[in-house]
């Protein structure tokens, strides 16, 4: 796994994507679907395994799941578990040093 700085810290993380929404972005050369809940910044793969979509097309729904713009289908962003009937989602470590924040890939 290589860890790759993706902020500088999480204040600009926060900035960068917002609260409670989703975003797609490519870390690594791979497309990461990111999303920051209470403060908790996470990662998991952008392709829902349902269909394809792009979860970051996707609204953060009250549980802190990122929901699929096709179907509906529901991916708890901290275990990448699907709520419903589709394999889960590739989950990726986050953490946050004195020299920014890195996701491992």
């Amino acid at each position: 796994m290589e860890w790759i700085r993706i902020f500088s810290d999480l204040p600009e993380a926060i900035m960068a994507l917002g609260e409670n929404k989703a975003n797609t972005q490519i870390v690594g050369g791979r497309k990461v679907c990111m999303a920051i809940i209470n403060g908790k910044l996470h990662i998991v793969s952008d392709r829902c395994t349902h269909n394809g979509e792009s979860l970051g097309k996707g609204k953060i729904n009250f549980a802190g799941e990122v929901v699929c713009p096709w179907h509906g289908y529901r991916f708890e962003l901290k275990t990448g578990r699907c709520r419903s009937d589709s394999p889960d989602l590739e989950t990726f470590p986050v953490k946050i040093e004195n020299d920014g924040v890195f996701v491992g890939i």
